[in-house]
């Protein structure tokens, strides 16, 4: 099942509660992790509905040994107030642990996506406030190692892969417990 393999690295930042979130924080729990922003004219509502759904589902399955980690790729607009905000649009659990995660500069978030997710944050162009960035969902096991990653859009013909995300975070999760 693993894609990639290695481990993520260490990391100090912000969640949205003002608090301090760090690599350590995720040990012993499984995780789906994304890039977003809050001002986002495309793709971002739509991931953000999907984790959204993702969640309903594990909820549903009664799933509780995991979290959703969403840097935003815009720290200097996305503070933890405005990440709170925009998370409030959508039908999320109550109980979920959705760590909304700022406060770091442009030039932290592009080198952590791209040395631990092999994957693009690149500034907005000229004239725009869209930062470019991948749509990826990842899957990060108890011990903060990237196992997979899965598109978070629908892609052509294909549909978003929400079973497949929710076995194998059950699967993930349930293996640790045991």
């Amino acid at each position: 099942m693993s894609r990639y393999g290695n481990n993520i690295d260490d990391f100090e930042v912000t969640d949205e509660n003002d608090e301090t979130f760090t690599r350590e924080d995720m040990e012993g729990k499984v995780w789906l992790l994304d890039f977003i922003f809050t001002n986002c004219a495309t793709v971002c509502p739509p991931m953000t509905a999907n984790m959204t759904r993702v969640v309903n589902e594990l909820e549903d399955r009664g799933v509780e040994d995991y979290g959703v980690v969403s840097f935003t790729v815009d720290p200097e607009t996305d503070t933890p107030k405005v990440l709170t905000n925009y998370l409030s649009y959508y039908d999320v659990p109550e109980d979920t642990e959705w760590k909304l995660l700022s406060e770091y500069d442009y030039d932290f978030i592009r080198g952590f996506a791209e040395k631990n997710f092999k994957t693009i944050v690149a500034p907005p162009p000229k004239g725009s406030n869209q930062v470019t960035h991948a749509t990826s969902f990842y899957l990060i096991d108890q011990n903060g190692k990237v196992i997979k990653d899965y598109p978070g859009l629908d892609q052509g013909d294909s549909e978003f892969p929400l079973s497949d995300i929710v076995s194998d975070v059950e699967m993930l999760s349930q293996e640790e417990s045991q």
